[in-house]
């Protein structure tokens, strides 16, 4: 069996049908969803975008005829293997800064937690200050009156938002 085009017409031509593609290749499909490592995915969805690009240019262009690939540029002996020697040096001078820089951080990832916390439960404290004088003034109707709609709704907003800010503040303690 030959390279198969899952994103071009060509699937029909090379294999009857999709639906038979399916019968006789069922495991086509359980292959490319479950059975891809990540690095791979990459690699089949680059591919498929090469292949769906060179033949939506062929559509365009009006040819059947496949575009032609320029090949790969020849290496000099001595030029790749000291790019990649280069790379491998820079790879690991990124990887010591990165780790240098997740160590000085550490302590404040911490402390940048505590504060977020706090500041979250001010923010969700502001509505509970904001509805409380709706409140009192519509306390006298909080069984029935005019206002006793709006009573419960600024009780159960304020008691959201109270909830919410001092459950922020209680895991801001905790840590």
């Amino acid at each position: 069996m030959g390279f198969l085009y899952v994103t071009s017409d060509a699937v029909s031509g090379q294999l009857g049908s999709a639906t038979n593609c399916e019968r006789r290749f069922p495991w086509v499909a359980d292959t490319i969803i479950n059975g891809m490592k990540p690095q791979t995915i990459g690699r089949a969805l680059g591919i498929g975008l090469r292949v769906g690009g060179r033949i939506i240019g062929q559509r365009i262009a009006g040819t059947g005829q496949p575009i032609p690939v320029s090949p790969a540029p020849q290496a000099v002996a001595g030029i790749g293997q000291d790019s990649r020697a280069a790379g491998r040096t820079a790879g690991q001078t990124s990887r010591g800064v990165a780790r240098g820089v997740s160590g000085f951080l550490r302590p404040f990832r911490r402390v940048g937690g505590i504060l977020w916390l706090e500041v979250t439960g001010v923010f969700f404290l502001l509505p509970v200050v904001v509805f409380a004088p709706i409140l009192w003034r519509t306390r006298d109707s909080y069984l029935h009156g005019p206002n006793h709609s709006t009573f419960l709704l600024t009780g159960g907003v304020m008691l959201v938002f109270l909830y919410l800010s001092v459950s922020s503040f209680w895991r801001a303690r905790k840590r």
